[in-house]
């Protein structure tokens, strides 16, 4: 590293060694008072230029560099950690000039080859990273740690068997080298390949025992294929070694909601706030939305995760315009998602799609997700004008696929939720993208022009939560499916092990939507209500287990606690007659499973918050008619449940008009739905081809 070593100060040497030690105080103390002696000793100001940097004084450390460079501006090194000083700062073009410095001093120096790559796959230059990268490899064909590299954008290039080959070649080279164990786990979980994933996220672990990351990483896989309890103790590992890794808190509590662990809830979300407001990305936006009722909170970690995945994104300044001399003879729609397959989100949208008026709209599926024999794809599959399957392609290609089939308005139907590809739309894939119904909050990004919404969802006075302008379409923003169908088999409360006499709460919500406060809720009014059972979805054992002591805490019976196998759909939606009244969640209440109580001619209360998330189902009561079953406060919300549950005579009414407002009201109108969606398309159309910009459309 030092090359001046005939002129070296004696107390130079014992410098390096504290900062061998770590002691950068010392270190840098002792380096000042040899830089007083000698200002332009080139190894002293090299080496409090990393202290500096070490310390992130990042100022400082440029500085340094800088002087060292005026004193002898032929030392590779000194250049090449001046970039990363840049880099880190975000400063990349400084920092690419410097790697340059470097390598035309040095045109052998792989390390600024290497450097140079990390910096170009940073800012997306995935092309120019992999040439750089190359040529350290034409330099020193060993070179391990290059190989883990190019496995690493070949994944994010979604070559996922051509990024398995490098990191096969990294440890071939290396046997005991963590990273690449842990690099190519990722990669497996992609290819589905779950076991093999887990046996690298172990042998990551055997050679560093304190690879959080590892443990982390392992946490993700065991949860994607429903092990949440070993996911939990996996995260709660990687929380005790490093507890500022990014997301990482928040998939811990997470994780526990999933099981219903309970304990330090409430103490749990104060310090995650606390570590939000102190910049640390410490959640998901996706599973901020179960946590928090606040949509200035949504926001800002919207951005927080944009910022730290798309770095270099553009924008929208430099989006596309539509050519008003070579305009498509029909506005073209493209509609993209992971989940057109038997998803809720596919539920919903099937019959929208099915109703597009091919007249005046060519609508166009952009599929990345699993590629199986399901009912659901083939349905959708058949409804759209064209159909792609794009699950091989990366994020670049497919936008790049979007503009050369000129999509004139891109929706992606995902926004932050599992199996995203958001940076299709940082790319710019149309003149016009839209955020709709997959993902209920902001995107954050200013790559997105619209959020479609209603006035209940989206009020006045929360717009300024809200990156995208909103399109606010008239009865509700969900689009239903009016051809479901419901199943005519004949049940009774025996088959579902629901006592005959008993009033039947009910919540189909998802187990993680469940939290401490709406329990204690629940719990108050089973109390009230003697003859009455909660009916819950079955989706693990633990929370099943969880969920019975802490009834058993709140003086209920754990037996009044019964859980609802998964069925087929039809027949699910048919089982719903047994119950009389929907229990919603808060602060993430019901959304499809809302629509499909409210299908069944269940009655459904709800807790109305603040964040979109909280507000669907108040959407789809007003939407059929039943604001009456909206409420604001929890005490609001409790005395009606059991005002209901006393008076069977106001329930029944409820019912009658529930059934009455299916038939009549908007809320299973797909056909009116897609008319007015389409009639928003068409103005926000015009609006660009005048090139006005993005605005509130009702």
């Amino acid at each position: 590293m030092f090359n001046n070593t005939e002129n070296m100060h004696p107390k130079f040497e014992e410098a390096i060694n504290f900062h061998k030690k770590g002691d950068l105080l010392n270190a840098n103390n002792l380096l000042l008072k040899i830089l007083k002696e000698n200002p332009k000793d080139i190894d002293v100001l090299h080496l409090l230029g990393i202290i500096a940097y070490q310390s992130r004084n990042y100022e400082k450390s440029i500085n340094f560099f800088n002087d060292a460079i005026k004193i002898n501006n032929q030392n590779p090194e000194i250049y090449k950690n001046l970039s990363i000083v840049f880099q880190r700062i975000g400063k990349f073009k400084d920092a690419l000039k410097c790697c340059d410095e470097a390598i035309n001093i040095k045109n052998d120096y792989v390390e600024a080859y290497n450097h140079k790559g990390h910096i170009l796959t940073q800012t997306n230059n995935y092309d120019l990273a992999i040439k750089n990268w190359k040529k350290a490899l034409e330099i020193n064909p060993q070179y391990f740690e290059v190989f883990n590299n190019l496995g690493n954008v070949y994944s994010k290039l979604n070559k996922l068997d051509l990024a398995i080959d490098f990191f096969n070649k990294a440890i071939e080279i290396k046997i005991n080298f963590p990273d690449a164990y842990l690099n190519r786990a990722f990669v497996l979980k992609e290819l589905k390949k779950y076991d093999l994933a887990l046996k690298d996220c172990d042998k990551a672990i055997n050679l560093k025992p304190d690879f959080a990351e590892a443990y982390n990483n392992k946490a993700i896989i065991l949860r994607e294929i429903k092990k949440i309890d070993l996911a939990y103790e996996n995260y709660k590992k990687a929380f005790e070694i490093n507890p500022k890794l990014d997301f990482l808190f928040g998939s811990l509590i997470y994780s526990k909601i999933n099981l219903g662990i309970w304990k330090n809830f409430d103490q749990n979300l104060k310090d995650l706030k606390e570590k939000i407001n102190d910049g640390n990305i410490a959640v998901h936006p996706f599973s901020s939305l179960l946590l928090f009722d606040s949509p200035s909170l949504h926001k800002i970690l919207a951005e927080k995760y944009l910022k730290l995945k798309y770095q270099d994104s553009k924008e929208k300044k430099n989006k596309l315009d539509i050519n008003n001399a070579n305009l498509n003879k029909k506005i073209r729609i493209g509609y993209y998602s992971a989940d057109f397959c038997n998803h809720p989100v596919s539920n919903l949208i099937a019959n929208l799609f099915e109703n597009h008026d091919k007249s005046k709209f060519e609508i166009i599926g952009f599929y990345f997700g699993i590629v199986a024999k399901d009912e659901m794809l083939n349905r959708i599959t058949n409804a759209f004008d064209k159909f792609y399957d794009v699950g091989q392609k990366n994020e670049d290609e497919i936008a790049n696929l979007s503009r050369n089939l000129k999509i004139d308005i891109a929706v992606d139907l995902m926004g932050f939720t599992e199996k995203n590809r958001f940076g299709i739309f940082t790319k710019n894939c149309a003149p016009i993208q839209i955020n709709y119904l997959g993902y209920p909050g902001t995107s954050g990004s200013s790559h997105i022009d619209y959020i479609i919404a209603d006035k209940v969802l989206i009020p006045k006075e929360s717009q300024k939560f809200y990156s995208e302008k909103i399109i606010y379409l008239p009865n509700t923003y969900q689009a239903n499916d009016e051809t479901k169908k419901i199943s005519s088999k004949i049940i009774n409360k025996n088959d579902f092990f629901l006592p005959n006499e008993s009033f039947v709460f009910c919540c189909f919500n998802k187990n993680q939507k469940i939290n401490p406060r709406i329990f204690n809720l629940w719990s108050r009014i089973l109390n009230k209500i003697e003859n009455s059972i909660l009916w819950l979805l079955d989706e693990n054992f633990i929370f099943k287990q969880n969920i019975r002591i802490e009834a058993e805490k709140r003086n209920i019976d754990p037996d009044r606690i019964i859980f609802a196998k998964k069925i087929p759909l039809d027949e699910h939606l048919a089982r719903h007659k047994l119950a009389d009244l929907f229990l919603d969640t808060i602060p993430y209440g019901a959304h499809t499973t809302s629509s499909d109580a409210l299908r069944s001619g269940l009655p459904l209360i709800t807790l109305m918050g603040n964040s979109f998330a909280s507000r669907v189902s108040a959407s789809l009561l007003h939407a059929v008619g039943l604001k009456e079953l909206i409420t604001t406060t929890e005490i609001d919300y409790e005395n009606l449940a059991v005002e209901l549950a006393l008076n069977p005579l106001k329930l029944s009414e409820i019912k009658k008009k529930l059934e009455n407002n299916i038939k009549n009201k908007s809320l299973f109108n797909t056909k009116l739905f897609s008319k007015n969606l389409e009639l928003a398309y068409e103005k926000i159309y015009q609006r660009n081809i005048k090139n006005l910009p993005a605005k509130n459309i009702e």
